[in-house]
């Protein structure tokens, strides 16, 4: 995959407050999304809204792309 989380979202979270209980009691996000999360797996376009929200901060903060030898060129 070319795009890739740039940070450890779940640890931003906890560190802004938001522990696992908390987003799980708030229903901020899904248990299957943090599992998806802790695997590398990249959040939804709402999800990461709703992540960006917590931490005001913008989507590029959270994900970037990497080259790799399979991209499409122009």
């Amino acid at each position: 995959m070319a795009i890739r989380l740039k940070m450890d979202v779940l640890e931003a979270l906890k560190a802004a407050g938001y522990s696992q209980n908390r987003i799980r009691r708030e229903k901020l996000l899904g248990m299957s999304v943090v599992s998806k999360i802790r695997g590398g797996g990249l959040p939804s376009w709402h999800e990461l809204d709703v992540i960006c929200s917590i931490l005001h901060c913008q989507p590029g903060d959270l994900v970037e792309h990497i080259e790799d030898e399979n991209s499409i060129r122009s």
